[in-house]
């Protein structure tokens, strides 16, 4: 394990952060997106919210679900149930003082693999595209955990 005054100075946690602030981004960017797609086909989940949009008229009818924006959301969720592992396994894998060469390895091949699946969700490709971008992105946050279990195991 590298130890405090090490790991400042880091490149393998300045690499880290880097990419873990890209996919945090994205993800994030991913809940303005499905605001936007709410707001302009004026689709809404909420009772408040279509009753604000409605502006008087009758806010049941902007109580339904859109296919855009039903996909906007499932990347959404999708990049939650996969970000928020390779940011604490990233985590976890740099304290354990990694190559830097192995390390920019795995969060570019995770963070290039979640821009592409999102691309593939939105437009969409057809598949096996985004299932194929999500596996790989997968399997490198699973490399990191076996990396991590192998260099520190404590069973």
């Amino acid at each position: 394990m590298a130890n405090l005054s090490s790991l400042m100075d880091s490149e393998v946690l300045r690499a880290y952060a880097t990419y873990a602030t890209i996919v945090l981004l994205k993800m994030m960017l991913m809940s303005v997106a499905t605001a936007y797609f709410r707001i302009t086909k004026k689709v809404f989940a909420n009772p408040e919210d279509a009753r604000a949009a409605a502006k008087g008229g009758d806010a049941r009818k902007l109580l339904k679900t859109d296919e855009d924006v039903e996909r906007v959301r499932r990347c959404h969720l999708n990049d939650i149930e996969n970000v928020v592992p390779f940011v604490a396994i990233g985590l976890i894998y740099t304290l354990t003082n990694p190559d830097l060469a192995s390390a920019l390895l795995h969060f570019r091949i995770f963070t290039g693999s979640r821009l592409l699946h999102t691309v593939a969700y939105l437009l969409p490709l057809p598949q096996p595209s985004r299932g194929l971008m999500w596996i790989i992105g997968y399997f490198a946050t699973i490399s990191m955990a076996v990396s991590i279990l192998r260099g520190v195991l404590y069973l």
